[in-house]
């Protein structure tokens, strides 16, 4: 009987050969087996996070004229305007899977609030993309150009949205606007799904800005304010508050829920920044939002967002959903000659914490309010509301 003497070396040499092999025919199989592990999904998906009037459209053109973002505004419109006998909170979960869809690029989960004979222009507010006014969605817009509404509107409407699903796969960047979530727990799940790299901007705006904004418009919010309000009965004069109280509070829910104790996966994704920090200084905290999803600056768009926000006047009633050159400045703080004190206080009653918590001082009298020089936005602490990307050492600056 024959026995094999193996000295300890020489199986030390045969175990690291044997581990070399097993490690030279996994990398070359998943090379070339489609079983193996996904490779990271590179692509950055934002949500911003937002209410009504509180210059989001603004900011989601900041986005969408990036030669890198595919933008799409409100979605969710199409969930509310179709299943109007609900209150928010049982069209969140529906609103939700909406979003994961398009940011998949998947535009299929839109047929069904969309008429049988769709297209591009079935998309609410959709002329306001860039990327649907360029190729391949549309041939009008070279990409790195800025798109003109007007022109894309007369010239890109008829497109199908299979030219919208193949144009949103080509982009780095997917940024959707959103205005009707109200707590941050329903977006878990798209946290969480390894998928998305999901990152969440939170814009906020003084609530007695928001409040005249509203007032000027008030009839094209009644569908939105009664499913904010849950359809409940409540008398006219005083929806205006109560669904003023709702933003408030979401304000506060979204905010602290991202702020103290956040679960890990929030960790480097939430960012929340204030509207009139933004057009004070535009080009410093547009930069910063940039460099918060990974994206770069460059000088057409620094002098894009120098002429819109430095423009002169306040704009007038026909376009408050339009993106023109207006003092962003004096827009910010036009509430201040214009909204009767009455509702000044009333408004700092209702929205009292979220004032506090993000920012914004209260005034005592029809004089102080009216009174320009005296500053009622609270420099914030760095680091106070958000929190950065690991790999940036950056101070925040909001």
């Amino acid at each position: 009987m024959l026995r094999c003497r193996v000295n300890l070396s020489t199986m030390i040499f045969l175990v690291i050969l044997q581990g070399a092999a097993v490690v030279l025919f996994c990398g070359w199989y998943v090379q070339l087996s489609p079983c193996g592990s996904a490779p990271p999904n590179d692509k950055v998906h934002v949500l911003l996070l937002s209410s009504w009037r509180s210059g989001s459209s603004f900011v989601g053109q900041v986005f969408s004229q990036h030669p890198s973002v595919f933008y799409l505004m409100e979605p969710a419109w199409h969930v509310w305007t179709n299943i109007q006998k609900h209150g928010a909170r049982v069209l969140r979960m529906a609103v939700r899977d909406l979003l994961r869809s398009v940011f998949q690029c998947d535009f299929s989960a839109m047929e069904a609030y969309l008429s049988e004979k769709h297209q591009v222009s079935s998309l609410f507010m959709w002329s306001h993309s860039r990327a649907l006014c360029s190729p391949p969605a549309c041939p009008l817009t070279p990409r790195g150009q800025f798109s003109n509404q007007t022109q894309c509107f007369n010239a890109c409407g008829t497109h199908g949205l299979q030219g919208a699903e193949k144009a949103c796969g080509t982009y780095s960047h997917v940024v959707l606007k959103e205005v009707r979530f109200f707590e941050l727990e329903s977006l878990y799940p798209l946290l969480q799904d390894p998928s998305l790299n999901l990152h969440i901007i939170h814009l906020v705006r003084d609530p007695r800005a928001v409040m005249r904004s509203r007032d000027e418009l008030a009839k094209a919010f009644n569908s939105d304010s009664a499913i904010v309000l849950e359809q409940k009965n409540i008398p006219a004069a005083e929806v205006q508050y109560q669904v003023m109280q709702e933003i408030c509070r979401s304000h506060i829910c979204i905010n602290e829920r991202a702020m103290l104790k956040p679960p890990p996966f929030l960790k480097g994704r939430y960012k929340m920044i204030r509207y009139e920090d933004v057009v004070r200084n535009p080009l410093e905290e547009i930069t910063a939002m940039y460099e918060f999803v990974g994206l770069e600056t460059t000088s057409q768009l620094a002098e894009w967002i120098y002429r819109v926000t430095h423009g002169k006047g306040r704009g007038t009633k026909k376009e408050a959903f339009d993106i023109t050159s207006r003092n962003a400045a004096d827009v910010s703080e036009a509430w201040r000659t214009t909204l009767p004190h009455n509702k000044v206080r009333r408004i700092q009653e209702v929205c009292k914490g979220a004032m506090s918590l993000l920012g914004y001082r209260t005034v005592n009298s029809e004089k102080e309010q009216k009174r320009l020089d005296f500053d009622l936005l609270v420099p914030q602490e760095p680091y106070q509301f958000s929190w950065l990307p690991e790999k940036t050492d950056r101070p925040s600056d909001g």
